[in-house]
């Protein structure tokens, strides 16, 4: 015999998956291949990036390799949570440059059955965790890695190292301003540049 469950109706379950790494690793490459096969699924996608980030397209997320899918720039994260109802699937890209209420808001869409992916970096140039990322991976229920390839050595790299000057923790730029390193070359690297530290 049947049974309606009454007091806990069937619900949309949502989730946080967070893709992250240093720069060149793969990440935004990442981000919208998860994304073209939600829309393939013709699930309801929307997309964001901070809107401080025109490197390649003033609304498009583009990884390095070119590939590119819509999105809607927005100046924090509060105005994510007012754009996204009524969808299946959120997409953030380049999460460390938002703000810290980034992670509530990524909470709050998962909780309202929304599935959530984030791509970021989770270290900035000095090797120290970055903005929410690492407050996201604690919450999220899936966490993806990506590696570069050290310009040095050739092992895995996790570190996005710093090749031209400027102490801002956030400074936009491309293979003319930051390289992929190992822990043992940005050791070094770090060790020449910042004995300080």
């Amino acid at each position: 015999m049947f049974i309606e469950n009454t007091q806990h109706p069937q619900k949309r379950r949502g989730w946080i998956e967070v893709v992250c790494g240093s720069m060149f690793s793969g990440k935004t490459e990442e981000l919208i291949r998860r994304l073209k096969r939600a829309q393939f699924a013709r699930l309801k996608v929307e997309i964001f990036k901070p809107a401080m980030d025109t490197r390649y397209d003033e609304t498009q997320v583009v990884s390095h390799d070119a590939n590119a899918i819509h999105s809607t720039p927005v100046p924090s994260s509060s105005n994510i949570m007012l754009l996204a109802s009524d969808v299946d699937v959120v997409g953030i890209d380049e999460a460390q440059f938002f703000d810290e209420g980034l992670t509530q808001v990524c909470t709050q869409l998962a909780d309202n059955g929304i599935r959530v992916i984030v791509a970021g970096l989770d270290m900035d140039y000095l090797g120290k965790p970055f903005g929410p990322i690492p407050a996201l991976m604690s919450v999220a229920e899936y966490v993806t890695k990506v590696h570069a390839i050290c310009m040095r050595c050739g092992h895995i790299a996790n570190h996005s190292h710093r090749i031209t000057g400027g102490e801002s923790l956030i400074q936009l730029g491309e293979k003319d301003s930051y390289e992929p390193l190992c822990r043992d070359c940005f050791s070094e690297a770090m060790q020449a540049e910042h004995p300080q530290l």
